[in-house]
């Protein structure tokens, strides 16, 4: 029969098809690396602690950040993804401290860390679990869990099935569980809404074996190069300034941004000066190191440089210094920030000390235009020294290949959307359908044209269808 050459033929191109397509959907599945989870946890309870009554503050922790209005990001996820199944969980770093209600002798009564989320959805159904350290409302007594069940997330309408790299949830509802409840400190009941989660996660397909090296490939070990008493291979200085202030720049009265040149990374929260060159001597607590990069902040009359940065550390005392330009002037090696130095320390080939505590000096004062007072407290300094070459400086937060705006304030509460099982898989299938409408048509097009030539040959073909500036809302506290 005439059209059975056509099936043939139909069948052997949709076989080629599913063969090009079908593999590029399977390499999907793999561990998730790299991404960004942003969630206020509860903007009123912001507003209340740093109200007239709670009176209070917070601080971030491990690499966190700012962003938006109200919203904390928290950084560098890990886990797992199935686009067949759709069962996704990563777990993210980063924590935040709240502290209110201070007495006279310094203690606070509000007292709570939230950190290092997890985010786990199966069978239509999603959970953020936190770790949480808090003080409970009525009696004081103080609790440290991990991993509690700390909201349900709403997912109606979201399809996590398919999904390509990167990953991307967008304002996701939670609600407050009786567990997250009760580590929430008694401030809020079981249901109560919390603000919505977004998040993005990268999803690396496991990379294929490969084989061992021979014990013949290897030349042999050989030992270490002794470095010379006091000096290391490398050091990073991880420092952010001040949190408002590079919020005061990018906002609407700096309308600004930073540049970073010479080296220098952005960790988000956070500023890495790399490449560091000196003394340290593990003994005495001492550092003299030297670091390479620099910072630009610009914006609405604003105009300063940051580098050469240095830090001296000795007697538990640190000091950081930097090469200051602004308007057009430069003051070298200003120290700009003492930070409490006691907790460095030598473990194994690195030395590390973790976010210290920084207060500002005079000459940093003076730095940033007497925009703050000296004695301010700053974003906190740590540093990394590796004492030999095979020593691995402690990676930068990663947030993953996502490139994309603050979510909208939770206020607005928007209908939640994804990225995840709304493009691959679906245009998979809708691709296949195109083919099988295609070929189906194209074979009945043959058909009919071949038996129309055989009545009419002599037939003719039809046509073809053708601002001023102002200071941080936050100077000079």
């Amino acid at each position: 029969m005439p059209t059975r050459p056509v099936r043939a033929f139909a069948v052997t191109l949709l076989a080629a098809l599913l063969g090009a397509l079908l593999p590029a959907t399977a390499a999907r599945a793999g561990t998730v690396q790299g991404g960004r989870l942003d969630w206020g946890i509860k903007s009123s309870f912001q507003s209340y602690v740093t109200g007239p009554i709670a009176k209070g503050s917070f601080k971030l922790k491990s690499g966190a950040a700012t962003v938006g209005g109200s919203l904390f990001r928290f950084h560098s996820a890990a886990g797992s993804y199935d686009p067949d199944t759709g069962t996704f969980e990563a777990s993210y770093s980063g924590g935040v401290t709240f502290q209110g209600h201070q007495k006279p002798d310094g203690v606070h009564e509000l007292d709570m860390t939230v950190s290092n989320p997890t985010v786990k959805i199966s069978g239509g159904s999603g959970t953020l679990y936190v770790d949480v350290s808090s003080k409970a409302k009525d009696t004081g007594a103080v609790s440290n869990q991990s991993r509690v069940p700390f909201a349900t997330l709403g997912l109606g309408g979201v399809n996590m099935k398919g999904g390509a790299s990167p990953l991307a949830l967008t304002n996701i509802p939670a609600t407050l569980t009786a567990q997250g409840a009760k580590a929430f400190a008694g401030y809020y009941a079981a249901g109560a809404q919390l603000d919505p989660v977004s998040l993005s996660a990268d999803v690396k397909s496991a990379p294929s074996a490969q084989p061992s090296p021979s014990a013949t490939a290897q030349p042999g070990a050989t030992a270490e190069t002794p470095q010379a008493q006091g000096a290391f291979t490398d050091a990073a200085v991880d420092w952010g300034v001040r949190r408002t202030f590079r919020e005061y720049v990018t906002g609407s009265v700096g309308q600004g941004k930073w540049t970073l040149a010479e080296g220098a990374q952005d960790g988000g929260a956070l500023f890495r000066f790399p490449q560091g060159k000196g003394a340290y001597d593990g003994a005495k607590g001492t550092l003299d190191a030297a670091f390479a990069g620099t910072v630009q902040f610009t914006g609405a009359h604003l105009d300063l440089t940051l580098g050469k940065v240095g830090v001296k550390v000795e007697n538990g005392k640190g000091v950081l210094s930097a090469d200051v330009t602004t308007g057009g002037q430069t003051k070298n090696a200003v120290a700009l920030v003492e930070f409490d130095a006691k907790g460095l320390k030598t473990e194994g080939k690195l030395a590390t000390l973790t976010e210290a505590p920084a207060t500002l000096t005079e000459g940093g004062s003076q730095a940033f235009n007497s925009m703050y007072k000296a004695g301010t407290e700053m974003d906190p300094v740590s540093l990394a020294i590796a004492l030999d070459s095979t020593a691995q400086l402690p990676a930068l937060p990663d947030l993953g290949s996502t490139a994309s705006p603050a979510p909208a304030s939770p206020a607005a509460e928007p209908a939640p959307t994804a990225k995840a099982g709304s493009s691959s898989g679906t245009g998979l299938f809708i691709a296949l359908a195109v083919a099988v409408l295609v070929l189906a048509g194209g074979g009945a097009f043959l058909v009919f044209r071949k038996r129309r030539t055989a009545a009419a040959p002599a037939a003719a073909a039809g046509p073809d269808a053708a601002a001023p500036e102002a200071a941080p809302t936050d100077a000079p506290q």
